[in-house]
């Protein structure tokens, strides 16, 4: 009844009661250009637009593939998976990793992709795959890397994906890249000793002109059926002692390279232009080994986009397949710089071009995939994305891939404000049974001026299925009044991790004037999920507040997450904000910044320290050390791209090669390379002892299940980064991490004992695994009083409510999970133990809802395994298999989701 109602209202009032906003529509991820509040007071100077207004405020339309119910996509991917053909796999894979992008996990995301390499088989895909992993590491970003250098495993080795065949159990094996190189001089002496008597037995001459070249015919012959029928068959050259070779197309020079490799079987020796020749001649006269030869070894030649450009017309002229493969291979492995490169541009996007690729199995839907994500990503309104995602158009052949394509050519034209196209490709998309591109179908509707129509289009969808959160936001946009409210806080309640129902309840506060609790609603999405978006709307309230130190420290903060990050819509860079904002404060010397760090990193205030980082790194761009410390707090506040990159700047930035050892370590260890990890820490020891080393070291030994033996050499190892010398920072971080290897081991009075260092030289956290040791010690109250103590220091800790909901009464812990919910939603213990209370309890219908409604926005893989167990002990083995199969999506060798998934398979066997 509620939407009939919204629909009388529209009956009653203008259609387009807001106008259409073609002229100035909101940038993708940022707020609208036009109607501004004003602000009447000296923070107008900063604030030049004002702050924005409701009316105008959107939400993107996601790119990717959004299922209505993930738990069904995530189980039928897997069963799929689990039935295919080794042939078909790696394309699945690359589905999986289409629907997984949703969720947001890198981690996650990266494990499909090295699946799909893992079961590639033919050349071309594993040129194209191991490029997106090598892009994924953005290793196109390290100094003194070149884009033909390997990381040392078969998954992402240059070389090895040039190899075709099908052996997954390799993938991550050292590749041989470094152990090839020492024939070249053996071959030179090989031809030079055959050079002596090249002429000795020669029984044929092939004439060029004047010049002779001397051949022996049973060699010639070898080279192909047909030398075979001209020398030994029929035709009169069978009879010659000398053949006219003259108007074949081949140089003196490349006939006597001919003859050098009817004798040695080489061409390794020759110049590129001579191979080029044999090539040619090698197609001419069907000579297979020949042209495999001159293929291969013109591929090895290709060492960067220059020569790339070069050898491609080639390749593809002759149909030279591992020439053409490695010349792809190049320009994918420069990205996204490729992307700007025109000739590399018109390989992919002329039609003849991609016609002539498509003929050698060298354009598919997983080159354009990839490559039309990389634009997507550098600028989703470029021409090169839409010329890209057309080619993936083409190749585009399952429904699933027609949907995504379709779907995302509609956020394209819609970012480029075409919305009659963005509209056409949008219904297209829901034709090929992508649901949610009726969003985007609205949203064009609505540019259009037809209101009425998307509020009715949205109104339709929420009655035809099971409604879930970006329904209710859609439709707010297109709702008035008191309407409109509702469905934003139904959007929140069904998934409270979108960010625009927050960004909008915080704006009508403005309006309302009510900064303050503006920044309270916003404050809530940040708390959980921090966006470059939120921390700008923030800042804009801050500095109309004129509290310009609060602001300083979000645009800062901001800037950490995307450097070139635009603000007032595009029209302010960040860091010019930054250097007006400066001169309304007192600015901080270096002491100053060391000790607000330490203050901000005690009193775990995560966006403060990132600010004073960012300050501390604009006076001091080259220093490593900070670099680093930036990205340890980004991984802290799950934002992993943007700690991947401060990462590589430390890598970049520092001068010591014990340093760069570390931070290439840390970035093996992100990329799931432990052992190259632990290998680059051994190397740096070896050069300077350091506590970085050390620590490197340990937690990636720390991060296995350790066995005594493992746990006793991590403690080694903690004790040695605790003699070198460092902060109290890094220190209390190692005492911590001590601690914790104690308590694993048994040895409580030496855990607490580190967890009392850490605490006196300000590492706040370890309150909590002290709380740990009493607990343990039964001294309950106590491990609750220290809990308290972090709640207290830490503002808004979820993890701190959650933590210390173990040590209190069930009542109690019921409170501090719900805040803990409240604080952070995606903290996923909280629903498990209600939803476990409530089925002690027998309240089963009850305990499936808890699980359900966080499911339907974060499906994860312990929620999952938890409500298949619910669903086997009622008796529903349909949803309690499903359910298993969409965790095992997740992660195929979690061992209990395994066995729980096996004994309902066994179940329903034996009912059959």
């Amino acid at each position: 009844m509620h939407g009939f109602k919204l629909l009388d209202r529209f009956k009653s009032t203008q259609v387009h009661a807001l106008s259409p906003q073609d002229s100035n529509p909101c940038s993708r991820g940022k707020l609208s250009k036009c109607k501004f509040t004003n602000t009447g007071s000296v923070a107008q100077a900063l604030l030049p637009c004002g702050l924005p207004t409701t009316e105008l405020l959107e939400p993107s339309i996601d790119s990717y593939l959004k299922p209505i119910d993930y738990v069904e996509s995530l189980a039928e991917i897997y069963r799929r998976l689990n039935t295919c053909s080794q042939t078909d796999k790696s394309l699945l894979c690359i589905e999986q990793f289409s629907i997984l992008r949703g969720l947001g996990d890198p981690k996650l995301l990266r494990r499909c992709l090295c699946a799909a390499r893992q079961y590639a088989i033919d050349v071309h895909s594993k040129v194209v795959l191991s490029a997106w992993l090598r892009f994924e590491r953005r290793e196109d970003e390290f100094i003194g890397v070149s884009s033909k250098d390997c990381s040392g495993y078969i998954l992402e080795c240059p070389m090895a994906a040039l190899v075709s065949g099908y052996d997954p159990n390799s993938i991550y094996d050292h590749c041989q890249c470094g152990q090839d190189n020492l024939e070249a001089v053996d071959n030179q002496i090989l031809i030079g000793n055959e050079g002596s008597s090249l002429e000795e037995d020669s029984d044929v001459s092939f004439c060029i002109g004047d010049e002779l070249v001397h051949c022996v015919r049973f060699k010639i012959a070898s080279l192909s059926s047909p030398f075979k029928a001209m020398l030994y068959g029929s035709f009169v050259e069978s009879r010659r002692d000398k053949i006219d070779f003259s108007k074949i197309g081949i140089s003196v020079k490349g006939m006597r390279a001919v003859q050098v490799y009817s004798r040695t079987g080489r061409v390794d020796l020759f110049c590129p232009e001579i191979v080029l020749e044999l090539l040619s001649f090698a197609n001419r006269f069907c000579c297979e080994e020949l042209k495999c030869a001159c293929d291969a070894h013109l591929a090895s030649l290709v060492c960067g986009t220059e020569d790339a450009l070069i050898l491609i017309d080639h390749g593809l002229e002759e149909r030279a397949n591992l020439l053409v493969a490695s010349c792809l291979q190049v320009f994918l492995r420069e990205l996204p710089n490729s992307l700007y490169n025109h000739k590399v541009m018109s390989v992919f996007c002329n039609s003849e071009a991609r016609e002539r690729l498509a003929m050698l199995g060298h354009a598919s839907f997983l080159l354009y995939y990839f490559l039309s994500q990389v634009a997507m990503e550098e600028n989703m309104a470029s021409n090169a994305a839409v010329m890209l995602l057309e080619g993936l158009e083409e190749f585009a052949t399952e429904k699933w891939q027609k949907a995504l394509t379709l779907h995302q050519l509609g956020c394209v034209m819609l970012e480029r404000k075409e919305y009659k196209g963005a509209q056409f490709y949008f219904e297209a998309a829901v034709e090929a049974g992508h649901v949610y591109s009726l969003a985007g179908v609205a949203r064009t509707k609505y540019k259009q001026g037809q209101q009425y129509s998307a509020f009715r289009l949205m109104n339709s969808l929420i009655f035809k299925h099971k409604p879930v959160g970006w329904m209710y936001q859609e439709r707010s946009l297109y709702g008035v009044g008191q309407e409109k409210i509702m469905d934003m806080n139904t959007a929140t309640e069904l998934d409270p991790t979108l960010s625009f129902p927050y960004k909008f309840r915080a704006v009508m506060k403005v309006e309302e004037k009510q900064i303050r609790a503006a920044i309270t609603e916003i404050d809530k999405i940040i708390g959980f999920k921090l966006s470059p978006d939120c921390l700008e709307l923030r800042a804009w309230f801050f500095i109309a507040l004129e509290d310009f130190e609060s602001a300083l420290r979000d645009i800062r903060a901001l800037l950490t997450l995307e450097p070139k990050y635009m603000m007032f819509h595009g029209r302010v860079s960040g860091d010019h904000l930054v250097e007006l904002l400066s001169h309304r404060i007192r600015l901080w010397s270096l002491a100053d910044c060391w000790m607000q760090l330490y203050e901000r990193w005690s009193s775990v205030d995560d966006i403060g320290s990132l600010a004073v980082l960012h300050q501390m790194l604009s006076n001091d761009p080259a220093k490593s050390l900070l670099w680093f410390r930036q990205s340890l707090l980004l991984l802290r506040l799950n934002c992993q791209k943007a700690a991947m990159r401060c990462l590589r700047l430390a890598r970049n930035h520092t001068s010591s090669v014990h340093e760069r050892l570390i931070y290439e370590g840390w970035l093996l260890f992100d990329s799931g390379h432990r052992e190259e990890a632990l290998s680059r820490a051994e190397k740096s020891i070896s050069i300077q002892r350091s506590f970085e080393a050390f620590f490197l070291m340990a937690y990636t030994l720390a991060d296995t299940n350790l066995d005594p033996e493992s746990s006793s050499t991590v403690i080694q190892l903690l004790e040695e980064a605790l003699r070198c010398p460092s902060d109290g920072l890094r220190k209390g971080q190692a005492l911590n991490n001590l601690g914790s290897i104690y308590v694993d081991c048994g040895k409580l009075d030496q855990a607490a004992d580190c967890y009392m260092n850490a605490l006196n030289i300000k590492h706040t956290r370890a309150h909590q695994g002290l709380a740990r040791v009493y607990h343990l010690k039964n001294q309950r109250k106590a491990a609750f009083d220290e809990m308290t103590k972090l709640i207290e220091k830490a503002h808004g800790s979820a993890s701190a409510y959650e933590k210390r909901s173990e040590y209190c009464d069930r009542e109690k812990a019921k409170d501090d999970l719900n805040m803990a919910t409240q604080l952070d939603p995606l903290r996923t213990y909280p629903y498990r133990y209600r939803a476990a209370v409530l089925m002690d309890d027998q309240k089963e219908t009850e305990a499936l809802e808890e699980l359900t409604k966080a499911i339907a926005f974060k499906p994860e893989l312990q929620m999952l395994h938890l409500r298949a167990a619910f669903y086997e002990s009622m008796g529903d083995k349909t949803s309690a298999r499903q359910d298993c199969e969409a965790a095992l999506c997740l992660d195929q060798n979690h061992t209990d989701t395994l066995n729980l998934y096996n004994r309902t398979q066994d179940q329903a066997t034996r009912s059959i």
